[in-house]
């Protein structure tokens, strides 16, 4: 068992990192990270880290009933050194382009296809193209790939919504592109492709091919006169064939190691009277892939550097083969890693899945629970935090996982001084404070940035004062019997009724509170609206109702604030008598 004295210096140690610790957490220190600490500075303790954590939990139990404002005027008065350093988080400097000198202008491309908005991992491509077209002085292009209108139908909504969720984002585009109008254009390369003898009519069937392709044997049609080609793919164009009844592919390395890559498939035939496709309708049905409208893409629009995840290598070896045949330069391709995050709905196929199996249980695109950009902007994530996370990140090869954890205390960290903290009941109690008949305080926005202005609050009774609490803290009145109310009294439990509690003025001083331990809560007194509160709850949404502060409604729709102890949300809806908001994160 560890001395008296030794154990009195813990409770000193752990008491400053406590307060650190609950500065950066809004309030609320954890018990880990403190222990942590208190080690690190007395590495001798380690043995007795048992006896660490027991004065550690009773410390952080006395910090967190302090108020943020409390928490920094203590270490302000007796570890002023700890706060002289901010939290910040520092801006990585990406690594710069390979072979930026071999072209005239650095031109990069962000390629969405529009059969849905933009989730968080889509952004990961976009920022990183944006930032280096930028830092280039060069050209960022915006291309919509939507030449699928069959297995990835294009949505006539998506296209306005992604180049909403870029400007969210930031991000500007000097051209736009959308590749469904620009079929003439492809159809033009095809035929130049196969009069250079780089491609080819194939009838076989699709199992046919395979077969032959795995062997490393040519299709029956690949080595047929180039006047042929042409023939089958006017015939092809003009809709003599159906759906699997021709393709039009690549010729390429017949032996390579890698079967997908033998002779791809450049063209393919669907049928849009069935599926017609959003923009052109049932105009055509000859449709190039993907690899094949990219890659004549990145050609003529001057694309220098490609950015784009690693599971697209094997395309990137696809489309050189086309590019060989043409005889044009293939452009410099950084291949990134996968980037995972927790915490979030990020396959669009299931998302999309969800709004359609169970309609009316979802908001729609920008339902909380989903990680799409439209998802984090109504919960009240902000842009730079997305920014913040890819650039750290950026564009290592090896895969890497962000958790919700994570990207809540980037988005904390950025958030705390700029948004104005108000109070929040919720399951509002109503509190009787008998023996006075009017309370005023005088509150800031924020402990710390004073600019942000104050709200004056008066609550008056003929006989007593009316405030409301949260109903989780009733049990604070049972088990201290005096709490301060933030900002505004000391008040001595008289008895608890069945739809409110009765209370006395104990004192005024929060010094006075401190000497008898009281924890501090917050309140909503004098007037007041009701407030309604959306929270992600596991695979549900959370509705909680309550009251804030009349004050909240200085502030606008898209306005981010914190709730006092509970955490950050944004405000969704603003009426007089109603909010509603969403929440973030504590």
């Amino acid at each position: 068992m560890l001395e008296k004295s030794m154990l009195n210096l813990i409770e000193k140690i752990a008491y400053k990192y406590a307060l650190l610790n609950a500065i950066k957490h809004n309030g609320k220190a954890m018990i880990g990270p403190v222990v942590a600490k208190v080690i690190g500075e007395k590495p001798e303790l380690k043995p007795y880290a048992r006896d660490v954590v027991v004065v550690v939990k009773k410390v952080v139990d006395e910090v967190n009933k302090l108020t943020l404002e409390e928490q920094v005027d203590e270490l302000k008065s007796k570890w002023p050194e700890l706060l002289e350093v901010k939290p910040t988080i520092e801006k990585k400097e990406l690594p710069p382009l390979p072979n930026v000198d071999k072209y005239p202008r650095v031109t990069t491309r962000f390629a969405p296809n529009p059969d849905f908005v933009l989730t968080l991992g889509n952004a990961r491509a976009a920022i990183l193209s944006y930032e280096y077209a930028r830092r280039y002085n060069g050209k960022f292009i915006l291309r919509f790939e939507d030449t699928d209108p069959k297995t990835k139908t294009p949505l006539k909504e998506a296209y306005e919504l992604i180049r909403e969720d870029l400007k969210w984002l930031g991000l500007d585009w000097d051209e736009e592109y959308i590749q469904s109008l620009r079929m003439e254009i492809f159809y033009k390369y095809a035929r130049k492709l196969i009069e250079v003898n780089g491609a080819y009519v194939d009838l076989c069937s699709q199992r046919e091919f395979q077969k032959l392709r795995n062997n490393g044997i040519p299709c029956p049609h690949r080595d047929q006169p180039v006047e042929n080609n042409l023939e089958l793919w006017d015939r092809m164009v003009n809709g003599w064939y159906g759906e699997g009844e021709a393709v039009l592919r690549i010729k390429t390395d017949l032996k390579h190691p890698d079967p997908p890559v033998r002779d791809w498939v450049a063209f393919r035939i669907i049928d849009t009277d069935k599926n017609p496709h959003p923009l052109v309708g049932s105009r055509y049905v000859v449709w190039p892939t993907y690899n094949y409208a990219a890659a004549i893409d990145d050609h003529l629009m001057g694309v220098s550097h490609i950015l784009r995840g690693r599971e697209h290598a094997q395309n990137t070896t696809k489309q050189m083969f086309l590019y060989a045949h043409l005889g044009w330069k293939y452009p410099e391709t950084i291949h990134f890693g996968r980037l995972r995050f927790e915490g979030f709905v990020l396959s669009k196929s299931k998302i999309r899945g969800l709004l359609e199996g169970k309609p009316g249980e979802y908001e729609g695109y920008d339902d909380p629970r989903f990680g799409t950009l439209r998802s984090l902007r109504k919960r009240g994530f902000i842009p730079e935090t997305i920014r913040r996370i890819i650039f750290d990140v950026g564009v290592k090869p090896s895969d890497a996982t962000i958790s919700f954890d994570n990207i809540a205390s980037i988005n904390r960290k950025i958030l705390d001084r700029k948004a104005p903290r108000i109070m929040f009941v919720a399951n509002p109690v109503r509190l009787h404070i008998e023996n006075v008949s009017e309370l005023k305080s005088t509150i800031p926005f924020h402990p710390e940035v004073r600019n942000m202005g104050y709200r004056e609050i008066i609550v008056k009774g003929a006989e007593g004062v009316d405030v409301y609490i949260s109903e989780d803290d009733v049990k604070l009145f049972r088990e201290h019997n005096i709490v301060r109310l933030m900002e505004l009294v000391n008040v001595e439990l008289v008895d608890i009724m069945h739809d409110h509690i009765k209370v006395k003025v104990h004192s005024y001083d929060v010094e006075e509170a401190k000497k008898v331990k009281a924890p501090i809560i917050q309140w909503v007194g004098g007037r007041y609206v009701e407030t309604y509160m959306i929270a992600p709850k596991g695979d549900e949404l959370e509705r909680v109702k309550g009251l804030s502060e009349y004050s909240i409604l200085k502030f606008k729709p898209d306005d981010i604030v914190q709730f006092v102890r509970v955490g950050f949300v944004r405000i969704h809806e603003l009426h007089k008598d109603k909010v509603k908001v969403y929440y973030a994160h504590p």
